[in-house]
């Protein structure tokens, strides 16, 4: 009993510490008053802490909220190796595909507002993409099947390729340095991997899609982002570059190897600097307790502290499996929504306890989030190189729910 109490007092002792943000701070609870275990949150701390003391990870930062209550936030070990600047529950992240989700809430903003259908052909907007063929095996070209639709883009059946495929690095597709009517020059003028609707391949469809709120908004991609989302939400800490201000509680991203973590920025603009590309597909930095705020939205089902980005409706389309059954075996029962995150199919052929229906993303720096609407369940984990610790830490936290 003294260490449950124990658990339950640093769960406390986290709660007070938590910042108040945006127009209204995120509602605190004991993790016992909604169904967790606080001896189980402790196993996760101490999962996170050790994975510092044995150096796999510099720090990092994670929260928990159920039925719509902060129970857990929790910093442990440094922003930077070198500097050994503390991490702390506003430290900043990359979070690379965690900006996926954000720009799909835009899309599906103005989708509300009748800018578009998603049976939309993306040439209907950027006429750019009239002139898109498909690689044949024989290393020819012909026109597609049928035309990229809004939804091959946020399903990523749009036959477009990822930013770190071998073609699209050679032909130099994508960099920050570069804006984005050039981003759209470059990518039509490389052909596609598949015709439209035809397989899933994750890619720079994103992107796209954030052009295309440029288009139907008639606002920058960054400002379309800090008006309707991010202010209304009360996200003071997500954008698209790190100002001066900020600068101190900015994260070092880290490669592992041989010689253990090495600091590597892996951009050819850094997040320190204001990009020519405003990018819809990786382009964000942000923290914890901002992306928890913008995940609730998403399990509320559009809305936050009295604030409604999007219906009800709009949302369980968004976070329900949109592929095809064929689609859903190739990636092992895992599908893909239209607001741009997994989704559970098949909970029993997953590696690691997860339920049917659960959905959410990661970024490739170390960032994830995962909602569990069958659980009412948001839980967040922000490093800048995550190794095991994923998987190890959303079962620690899927116990403590049991």
């Amino acid at each position: 009993m003294k260490s449950r109490d124990a658990a339950a007092a640093l769960c406390v002792a986290v709660l007070l510490a938590f910042p108040a943000i945006g127009a209204e701070p995120f509602p605190r609870a004991i993790p016992e008053s909604v169904g967790l275990k606080s001896a189980k949150l402790k196993e996760a701390s101490d999962l996170l802490h050790g994975f510092v003391a044995e150096k796999k990870i510099a720090g990092g930062v994670a929260a928990i909220a159920r039925r719509g209550r902060l129970v857990y936030l929790e910093a442990a070990g440094v922003q930077d190796l070198e500097t050994r600047a503390p991490m702390t529950e506003r430290s900043m992240f990359r979070i690379y595909s965690m900006t996926k989700p954000v720009t799909a809430v835009a899309a599906m903003m103005l989708h509300e507002r009748g800018k578009f259908a998603l049976t939309d052909p993306v040439a209907k907007f950027i006429p750019e993409f009239k002139t898109m063929v498909v690689s044949s095996p024989d290393g020819t070209t012909r026109p597609p099947a049928r035309a990229i639709t809004i939804q091959d883009l946020l399903l990523h059946t749009s036959g477009l390729n990822h930013r770190t495929s071998q073609l699209y690095q050679k032909e130099r597709v994508r960099s920050r340095a570069q804006p984005l009517p050039q981003f759209i020059a470059n990518i039509v003028r490389v052909p596609l991997m598949d015709d439209p609707g035809a397989r899933y391949r994750y890619s720079e469809s994103p992107t796209v899609v954030g052009r295309l709120v440029e288009i139907w908004s008639g606002q920058p991609l960054d400002r379309f982002f800090t008006n309707e989302i991010f202010q209304p939400l009360g996200m003071t800490d997500t954008t698209f570059w790190v100002s001066p201000e900020q600068a101190a509680r900015f994260t070092t991203r880290y490669a592992g190897g041989a010689n253990g973590l090495t600091a590597n920025e892996g951009e050819d603009v850094p997040f320190t600097v204001r990009p020519a590309l405003l990018e819809g597909a990786v382009g964000l930095v942000s923290t914890a307790p901002d992306f928890l705020r913008f995940s609730q939205m998403l399990l509320n089902k559009g809305e936050l502290g009295g604030v409604r980005l999007l219906s009800s409706s709009s949302v369980e389309s968004m976070t329900i499996n949109s592929l095809t059954e064929a689609m859903v075996k190739e990636r092992n029962g895992m599908g893909w929504g239209i607001g741009n995150v997994e989704v559970v199919v098949d909970a029993a052929a997953q590696k690691i306890p997860a339920s049917r229906g659960e959905y959410g993303w990661n970024g490739s720096a170390g960032t994830y989030f995962w909602n569990d609407p069958s659980l009412d369940m948001v839980t967040i984990l922000m490093t800048q190189f995550a190794d095991r610790l994923p998987a190890q830490f959303k079962t620690l936290v899927r116990q403590a729910a049991e």
